[in-house]
């Protein structure tokens, strides 16, 4: 799989994201740190993007990444994603609206503006909790037809087991 870094607001769902592209139960954790999923998926802090001095930090960190990954909750209405700031990378840089399940139509919409204004060029919409949209993410970032198809048996989609979930992160 194409290496890519994940990018967005606290409780956006990058952590999510990754669990189930990586075919693990989803259970809900602060991440505190860069963390890495396998050896292709960088999930990132949400203060990295909200604390204007760390955004520094988010561009040595996505030095490694084939992809940039802006994520954007499509249900949250702030957003810190200045204007063209996906241009700071000189990379593919994707766009992902998360959380489409539990938002309206005009709450996606407004993410998908967002994220268009940043810089993203392709945008998926999807829903990790209901799989809406994974595999589409799942075949853009796999490198073969084959890997796609690994990646999309290994997702578990739909029946989802959420362990844990703060009373905050699904709002």
């Amino acid at each position: 799989m194409k290496r890519v870094i994940f990018v967005g607001n606290i409780g956006s769902g990058k952590t999510t994201l990754s669990q189930v592209i990586h075919g693990e139960d989803i259970e809900y954790a602060k991440t505190q740190m860069v963390t890495v999923w396998g050896d292709d998926i960088v999930d990132t802090p949400g203060e990295y993007l909200e604390a204007g001095y760390m955004k520094g930090v988010l561009n040595v960190t996505a030095a490694e990444a084939q992809v940039i990954g802006l994520v954007c909750s499509a249900p949250e209405p702030r957003n810190k994603f200045s204007p063209g700031y996906g241009g700071s990378f000189a990379k593919d840089v994707i766009g992902i609206v998360t959380k489409i399940d539990i938002a309206d139509p005009i709450q996606i919409e407004r993410a998908e503006k967002m994220l268009r204004m940043a810089g993203a060029r392709k945008i998926f919409k999807i829903s990790s909790y209901t799989g809406e949209g994974v595999p589409e993410l799942a075949e853009y970032l796999a490198e073969s037809p084959e890997e796609a198809d690994k990646i999309i048996s290994g997702l578990k989609l739909r029946d989802t087991k959420v362990i844990s979930v703060s009373k905050t992160s699904r709002k």
